[in-house]
């Protein structure tokens, strides 16, 4: 056989099997019009605080078709929620409570913060930053526990990387089971954007990481630290809406059948501008600040094979760049500063999960989008080698 025929039967096998490369990992890109907003539903209002001004740490629970999401920031106790038919209300599965047992304070001084939780091997996975870590001082971040709330035993806060707690301590989500050997570990965890941006990354950030292990496990597979500010540098005049001191990172889905990382924020699209929002041209936020008005939701889409190459040592994660950004025009009336929150995906039926904060009055609103090409991707996972020692992360 010719050397042309055979890239000729290799490419008609990759058409054969979907977009799937022949050792059987998607190739698939996401893009913007792979994305169809189903439409939205609303949250109960409930005694107290509740769901007010809440709206993080979005987690699919496949056990209840349901989602685990955090409630009244001031208050961070989270509650799961059925998933109604678009435009109903959903109803409390569990109430609101305090997913770590009391030990929220425990990862350090000052204001605390729930970043994302995490539905795996039926336990409930969360993690948690300090609001203002001045010092950078914060290195634990992670909890589980079982999926009821009403019981006792959480494990935790422990370390999960060998970086400050800022590039690992908000969301999270699970990686395909094609995926898991080339990135080296079952599931991702990363943060960004956080007050005092020099403890954390200056853009999407994530590493591979084993849930089921409590030890140091996490491997940086995309992250940019002060000294590679590759999507942009902080603080530069002009608009650069990939990066800029505007941008949150709230939320992170894979899904399967695909090979694109989908990080889910808001971020500013105009001038970037440090003052008060009179002089910034800032209608939706009034006090001195940050500002880059108008903000809109977005989605920072990565090749899961740039990562993979960080992971095999032959790229640095300061190196990965998206393959694609674009905007989520259903969100409308956003601000600065997490109007965002979790996001949230059901492999099975290829929906994501998005909560926009106060967008029901002062309640979030769940918006729906339906993936295309996505599959539930539940072939056993192939064992997971070592990973190379070669990677800089400083």
């Amino acid at each position: 056989m010719t050397s042309r025929n055979l890239i000729s039967l290799v490419l008609s096998a990759a058409i054969v099997l979907g977009g799937t490369a022949a050792h059987g990992q998607s190739t698939t890109l996401l893009s913007k019009g792979d994305m169809t907003y189903q439409g939205s539903f609303h949250l109960p209002a409930v005694s107290g605080d509740g769901f007010t001004y809440g709206g993080y740490g979005l987690a699919f629970n496949s056990a209840n078709n349901s989602l685990f999401i955090v409630g009244n920031v001031n208050d961070q106790q989270t509650a799961e929620i059925s998933i109604p038919a678009i435009g109903g209300t959903a109803t409390v599965l569990q109430p609101l409570a305090d997913s770590t047992g009391g030990k929220l304070g425990s990862i350090g001084s000052g204001q605390v913060r729930i970043g994302g939780n995490l539905v795996y091997n039926n336990r409930l996975y969360t993690t948690a930053f300090v609001y203002y870590d001045a010092s950078g001082s914060q290195t634990l971040s992670h909890f589980n526990r079982s999926t009821s709330l009403s019981t006792s035993g959480v494990t935790g806060p422990y370390r999960v990387g060998s970086l400050g707690a800022g590039f690992y301590s908000g969301y999270m989500t699970t990686i395909p089971s094609d995926w898991q050997a080339k990135l080296g570990a079952p599931a991702l965890t990363g943060n960004c954007c956080l007050s005092i941006i020099s403890r954390t990354s200056y853009g999407p950030s994530v590493s591979a990481w084993n849930p089921a292990n409590t030890s140091v496990n996490a491997q940086t597979l995309v992250m940019y630290d002060q000294s590679h500010q590759t999507l942009g540098t902080y603080g530069a005049s002009g608009s650069n809406p990939v990066f800029n001191g505007t941008t949150r990172i709230t939320g992170i889905f894979f899904p399967p059948g695909t090979a694109s990382v989908l990080f889910f924020g808001s971020t500013g699209t105009g001038n970037y501008c440090y003052g008060e929002a009179s002089t910034c041209g800032d209608p939706t936020n009034n006090w001195k600040g940050e500002h880059a008005y108008p903000y809109v939701a977005y989605i920072w889409a990565y090749n899961a094979n740039d990562l993979a190459a960080v992971r095999a040592g032959t790229k640095q994660p300061y190196e990965v760049t998206p393959y694609a950004t674009w905007q989520l025009g259903e969100f409308t009336g956003m601000g600065a500063d997490f109007s965002t929150g979790g996001a949230a995906f059901d492999p099975a039926t290829g929906r994501v999960y998005f909560s926009q904060i106060g967008a029901d009055g002062a309640l979030p609103l769940i918006r729906v989008y339906k993936v295309a090409g996505s599959t539930s991707g539940t072939s056993s996972p192939a064992p997971i080698p070592d990973p190379p020692t070669n990677v800089q992360v400083q």
